[in-house]
């Protein structure tokens, strides 16, 4: 009897493709798509083109107020409170592999598959599933993937891993996926042509507040609308006159100030995550030298991760790092494998 897998589709070219591979491998597959916000999401209609292209079943799961209230409102939150989120990693975790994945597991799937680049594979040593990054470095997407437990990662399935994107795209055009040309998706799902700031002042109004720019040495040199619509590292935007590069390199919630400074104000050597996950073990004992991101796009930087107080995990850089934002994912790693990872605090 073949195994069922359920594979949530976007109507996008990489879970469509995802879908076609599981075929192929023999599965009984079924699409499925989240109604996540009115119009702003997964396109359902392309979803439901591909999957009759395909011959197989799709259903639609209406996720509008779980997505509200976990995704949404935690976003209008950090941005209040001077933080930067990153909401993939919070859908993905809440959203598609404890919600979604339950839905599945519930109705007797075997598996739940995404077109995630990314690998799920076995330690021979240990026995543990490990996370590892995508064959494609362009692509890689175990940023994203890092709170993943093991009984999840037993249940998920990641057809992509081992492909970059250019065979993706030719697969898809050889298979005449109605997909096959469809642009990339914007970054965040739910914000208009990705403009933040747009978004807050639409869905929360309050969140204007005006303030005070400093520079680090407490001069006040302008006024800002309200802390939510800046992020440690920017520069352009703040709108300030000077003779050279300005960087917002602090932001303070509780003073209502945004501060600025020059690029090696940025400069950090050492921060702590709260919230952490692992994978090669339930919980870290002892200090570990491992590479670690600090955003999805940022380079690794070789740090020491060691426990701290109230089950937060310290980690110091061997040298300082720019751009260390409070409310991002800072992901460990090793090698190709994700050691784990946990959220920015200040």
């Amino acid at each position: 009897m073949k195994q069922r897998v359920l594979i949530a589709m976007s109507g996008g070219v990489d879970s469509s493709v995802a879908a076609s591979l599981l075929l192929r491998q023999g599965y009984e597959v079924e699409g499925v798509t989240m109604k996540l916000t009115a119009g702003l999401c997964c396109d359902i209609g392309s979803a439901q083109a591909v999957c009759r292209h395909l011959g197989i079943p799709h259903r639609v799961l209406d996720m509008q107020k779980e997505f509200t209230a976990a995704i949404i409102g935690n976003f209008i939150e950090e941005y209040r409170s001077g933080r930067t989120p990153n909401p993939c990693i919070r859908c993905n975790d809440i959203i598609k592999f404890r919600t979604l994945l339950t839905h599945a597991r519930e109705n007797a799937f075997a598996f739940l598959a995404t077109g995630h680049y990314a690998r799920i594979e076995k330690d021979s040593i240990t026995s543990r599933l490990i996370l590892k990054k995508g064959s494609d470095a362009n692509k890689d997407q175990s940023y994203f993937l890092y709170r993943l437990t093991q009984d999840q990662s037993a249940h998920v399935l990641l057809p992509l891993g081992e492909m970059r994107k250019t065979e993706v795209r030719v697969l898809a055009r050889e298979l005449k996926l109605p997909a096959a040309d469809r642009p990339e998706s914007q970054e965040i799902c739910f914000v208009p042509d990705n403009n933040y700031r747009t978004f807050l002042k639409t869905h929360a109004p309050d969140i204007i507040k005006r303030g005070e720019i400093v520079m680090t040495d407490g001069k006040v040199v302008g006024e800002h609308e309200g802390v939510a619509f800046y992020t440690i590292g920017q520069r352009r935007g703040v709108g300030i006159a000077s003779g050279g590069r300005l960087y917002v390199v602090r932001i303070e919630p509780g003073s209502n100030r945004v501060v600025l400074g020059q690029r090696g104000d940025l400069a950090t050597a050492a921060f702590q995550v709260s919230d952490a996950s692992f994978f090669p073990f339930d919980r870290l004992f002892e200090p570990l030298s491992v590479d670690v991101k600090v955003r999805y796009r940022s380079t690794l930087h070789r740090a020491t991760i060691r426990p701290a107080e109230n089950d937060r995990i310290a980690v110091a850089f061997d040298q300082p790092v720019a751009g260390v934002t409070p409310g991002q994912a800072a992901v460990f790693y090793d090698g190709d494998a994700v050691v784990g990872g946990g959220i920015i605090e200040g």
